[in-house]
């Protein structure tokens, strides 16, 4: 009688180690994702507040070398337009006192990390053109001036008396002005205030809600930079 030789041991996953190992692997792929992600909207914002930083610096510099700080930029010409980023004629009144960054005139770059445009508003009474060899004829009042609250609802403000204010719309950038030149719609709440062209503007935390960044000329600081350059007695 002829012996079957013995069966040889399975090596191979059965089906259920593999549907554990498929799992294993996509919670793993999951977490990584969210790990990258994570990472690289730090470093947008990161980047994002960078730029604001060296956006007032240079404001402060046009400031000290006219007299003045400078009118936005028409937000609805695209780009490509020759006056794209150019700053509007001075003085900029009512309306014009809000609008884009003037990039152009500023030699900085259009938009924040997200691809908008920086919001920019100035009080008309600081950009008035100064005669050549005469100090800036601004006062550093409270008339047409901004101010930054908590929130929406807030009855306080956490900065008042501000001559210019700059905002950077986030990853979600409801409100803001595109190279198109048009404005995204549905901003809603706090994001809604810096959207609005009025003197009031919102600055906070991130949340679910709220990813804006704003950043502002203190007026302390504006007359400290215009006496140090001789522009202000």
């Amino acid at each position: 009688m002829k012996t079957l030789p013995a069966k040889l041991p399975q090596n191979g996953f059965t089906l259920v180690e593999l549907t554990m190992v498929l799992i294993i692997v996509a919670l793993l792929s999951t977490g990584l994702m969210f790990g990258v992600s994570a990472q690289r909207s730090a470093a947008e914002n990161a980047d994002a507040q960078r730029q604001l930083e060296s956006i007032r610096e240079a404001l402060l510099g046009f400031a000290i070398a006219n007299g003045r700080l400078p009118c936005p930029a028409v937000p609805t010409l695209a780009t490509g337009d020759i006056n794209a980023g150019i700053a509007a004629t001075p003085p900029c009144l009512n309306a014009a006192q809000y609008g884009v960054l003037p990039w152009a005139t500023l030699g900085l770059p259009e938009a924040d990390p997200w691809g908008s445009r920086y919001t920019y508003f100035v009080g008309s009474a600081f950009t008035a053109v100064v005669p050549v060899g005469a100090q800036t004829s601004f006062t550093l009042d409270t008339n047409g001036t901004a101010n930054v609250k908590a929130n929406s609802a807030s009855t306080a403000n956490i900065a008042s008396d501000l001559p210019a204010i700059i905002v950077s719309h986030g990853s979600r950038p409801a409100g803001s002005y595109q190279s198109t030149g048009t404005q995204l719609g549905g901003a809603t709440g706090d994001e809604l205030e810096n959207a609005d062209n009025n003197l009031t503007f919102v600055s906070h935390i991130p949340s679910d809600t709220f990813d804006d960044q704003v950043i502002w000329i203190l007026p302390s600081i504006l007359k400290s930079r215009m006496v140090a350059a001789g522009r202000l007695p």
